[in-house]
């Protein structure tokens, strides 16, 4: 199972991102993950990171697809993947009907036919093809001139059954969150397609506070239990709280819950430490071993 981590964009400036970065390759991750938080944009970052930490793989975790049009997506992917020299890893998805709507104002009617059309215009677009979709959420109807750019990953963050399928039908795999062994062994790998990616999201924290620790996470990320999405999640791992998915204990106890996702069928962990900055050293290092 390849390793990955995310790399810390909320209120931290580049040259703190910079840094996690060197530190990453130092450490030995193989790939580097930025999210799209409402802060740096995603794409944008990764050729810093790339200058920062030379031949190590980049990710995005997740782009929403409504603000941006699938040939925008695509310039911007091409060119991300040809000014950094390494393999792009574009991680997409639909977000959530409360950010498209309330934030962007956008339509979110029809979510998965408008993430199937969006898919069948980027990828032509990625392989230096022309895109023609008119349909029933969006027109994309052109091609770009992106000479010696290969072709970036695709990746959905997917969470509902048919947004699963669809990336095992239109993209290369999945980025999940909140997932456990139990969620991807039975809902996830058969859903997608045992020959997909599953790149596996995981709030850890190698610690002896496992209570504190837990605290925190439902204090900072509890609401999401009522975002229909992650409740089914949580549902078909049989978890009531966020709190209950994060990876936390000592050393041994965090790899036995890691490789747990690897019998299950993870075929790359994504490394989101969490934490006073001494714990998250310790899982840093712990975790890229």
């Amino acid at each position: 199972m390849r390793t990955g981590i995310l790399i810390d964009e909320l209120g931290v400036g580049f040259d703190a991102m910079t840094a996690q970065a060197r530190e990453a390759a130092k450490l030995g991750y193989g790939t580097l993950w930025v999210a799209q938080r409402g802060g740096w944009d995603a794409l944008t970052a990764l050729p810093a990171l790339a200058a920062a930490a030379p031949g190590v793989e980049l990710g995005t975790c997740v782009v929403p697809t409504y603000p941006r049009h699938p040939i925008t997506m695509a310039a911007q992917a091409l060119t991300v993947q040809a000014a950094a020299g390494v393999p792009v890893h574009l991680g997409i998805g639909l977000s959530h009907k409360f950010i498209i709507e309330g934030e962007f104002g956008y339509s979110y009617d029809r979510p998965i036919r408008h993430l199937r059309e969006y898919l069948e215009a980027l990828n032509p677009l990625l392989r230096g093809e022309k895109a023609d979709v008119h349909g029933e959420t969006l027109t994309a109807a052109g091609g770009l001139n992106t000479p010696g750019a290969g072709r970036p990953a695709v990746l959905l963050g997917s969470v509902s059954p048919r947004s699963t399928r669809l990336a095992g039908e239109l993209a290369d795999g999945v980025i999940t969150t909140f997932a456990g062994p139990r969620a991807t062994a039975e809902f996830v790998v058969p859903t997608l397609g045992a020959a997909s990616r599953v790149v596996s999201g995981q709030l850890i924290c190698v610690t002896s506070d496992v209570d504190e620790r837990r605290t925190w996470v439902e204090r900072t990320y509890g609401g999401a239990a009522d975002v229909p999405a992650y409740r089914a999640v949580l549902d078909r791992e049989g978890h009531r709280r966020i709190a209950d998915t994060a990876i936390v204990g000592d050393e041994e106890t965090v790899l036995r819950q890691v490789k747990s996702l690897e019998n299950a069928g993870a075929t790359e962990l994504l490394v989101m430490p969490f934490g006073p900055a001494e714990e998250q050293a310790r899982t840093r290092a712990l975790l890229a071993a």
